[in-house]
């Protein structure tokens, strides 16, 4: 049953359970509403990097932190489409594509964007952007332009939320996560671990998520790779079972999301990432870098899925539903 009236002792009490027995609960529920065989393989291209005004603690794109990111201004529509050619061919069915702004302002940098949307959309691609904030109508002509998802974390829970960012408001991640709803664009909100976060605040970002009107359709789970240069540069590494935990929760709390294993899986082994499939992960980010960090490549990935018996996901399965 979906359900949107969680409460934070129910999602603590599943997300306390033994291991073995999380991982068996959360397989259990991801049998029932998808297919365990199948995994959504995405690419995830920058096609603006860097020089960011915000302050998130763990991104090496903010203009304030002194970090190897080199700044590149926007790409130009063909050099997108080549790669989003060359994205499919490798076997990807959603194709993000990322700026490093704040938000989204109405002038021919967006209107560039769109031109990628309307481009990408056209190769039988899930178009999904991440660009920052948006406003209702910006939603509106980004939808009316092919996008298919947009994705706009929220990092964490709003007690801690504070100590990461300050240069905008969780109510702020959460007014752009409602005007994509509203254009009825298929949403993509998840977040970090290994912030110096508590395990309450990971407890509080899924209770966010599970009680909103509509689950999001996809829930990216990243564990942070810290960067030098960053606030958070000396982060300790987060264990595989953390990351399973989270998944398990969000996958029994959250049935019918794409549950997306995310950041960090450059540091996973094959049986730590066959760990997180089990406890119901069913999508990856394919490709050398996740925006500006580290990624298995597409050979691991494509000898993974082989070991496994995985193959991936077709585009649009749940269009019908949407």
């Amino acid at each position: 049953m979906i359900r949107n009236d969680w409460s934070r002792e129910e999602i603590a009490r599943i997300y306390n359970t033994p291991i073995l027995e999380l991982i068996y609960n959360g397989a259990t529920v991801h049998r029932q509403f998808h297919n365990p065989k199948e995994v959504q393989v995405c690419t995830l291209l920058s096609v603006k990097t860097g020089g960011c005004p915000e302050d998130c603690a763990y991104c090496p794109q903010a203009a304030r932190y002194h970090t190897d990111v080199k700044v590149h201004k926007l790409m130009e529509v063909d050099e997108v489409m080549h790669k989003a050619i060359e994205a499919k061919e490798s076997g990807s069915t959603r194709f993000c594509m990322g700026a490093a702004w704040r938000e989204v302002r109405d002038n021919k940098d967006f209107d560039k964007v769109l031109g990628m949307v309307k481009g990408v959309s056209s190769l039988g691609l899930e178009v999904c952007c991440t660009l920052g904030m948006l406003t209702h109508e910006q939603a509106e002509k980004l939808k009316e332009a092919g996008l298919y998802a947009y994705n706009h974390n929220l990092d964490t829970s709003e007690e801690f939320y504070g100590d990461i960012i300050s240069t905008r408001t969780y109510k702020d991640r959460l007014d752009t996560l409602e005007n994509v709803r509203n254009a009825k664009i298929s949403v993509c909100s998840g977040g970090i671990i290994g912030m110096g976060e508590k395990e309450d605040d990971r407890i509080g970002m899924l209770l966010t998520l599970a009680t909103l009107p509509e689950h999001p359709e996809s829930v990216p789970v990243n564990a942070l790779v810290p960067v030098e240069g960053t606030p958070l540069e000396d982060q300790e590494k987060v264990s595989v079972w953390e990351m399973i935990r989270m998944i398990a929760t969000a996958r029994i709390i959250m049935p019918k999301a794409m549950v997306r294993l995310s950041a960090g899986r450059v540091r996973m082994t094959l049986e730590e990432q066959a760990l997180c499939f089990m406890a119901g992960a069913n999508s990856i980010f394919a490709g050398d870098k996740l925006l500006t960090t580290p990624n298995p490549n597409a050979v691991q990935d494509t000898a993974m899925f082989q070991i496994l018996n995985l193959k991936p996901r077709q585009a649009y399965k749940d269009h019908h539903s949407n």
